[in-house]
């Protein structure tokens, strides 16, 4: 096994390339099967066939829990609380507004609590797999 980083070979257990510091997996510009480079867009590896996947080096501490969004947005989804947890904050004030200011008309917490119900399924189910920022949310 070759880090995807660097090129240079790893033992098949590491968690993290000891050369880089780059974790398992991540990286694009070698291949993993045979550490020769590859192009960057490229889906196969052109010397042995292997595909070629590309995972972001994520730092995990800045990764948002995707059980605890799908929860959120289950059981809070109609005040947006899983939108802000994630931070769309845009659409999480949306939500609110619609649901609390909507209360008026009686038409805006369900219409508001129906969205955050699928919004919350759809985040389970990996639908919705990325934050406000780009992160890959974490298992």
């Amino acid at each position: 096994m070759f880090c995807k980083n660097c090129g240079k070979e790893i033992d098949a257990n590491a968690a993290i390339c000891v050369n880089c510091g780059f974790a398992k997996g991540t990286g694009e510009k070698f291949c993993a099967n045979c550490g020769n480079e590859v192009d960057p867009a490229a889906t196969v590896c052109l010397n042995c066939g292997h595909a070629i996947e590309v995972k972001p080096n994520v730092d995990p501490a800045l990764q948002k829990s995707k059980l605890v969004a799908g929860l959120l947005g289950i059981f809070l989804g109609g005040l947006g609380v899983h939108n802000f947890y994630l931070g769309n904050t845009s659409k999480a004030v949306a939500q609110l507004l619609i649901g609390v200011l909507g209360s008026c008309i009686a038409v805006g917490p369900a219409v508001s609590g129906i969205w955050g119900l699928i919004e919350g399924i759809m985040i389970l189910v990996g639908k919705i797999d990325k934050d406000g920022k780009g992160i890959p949310l974490k298992d």
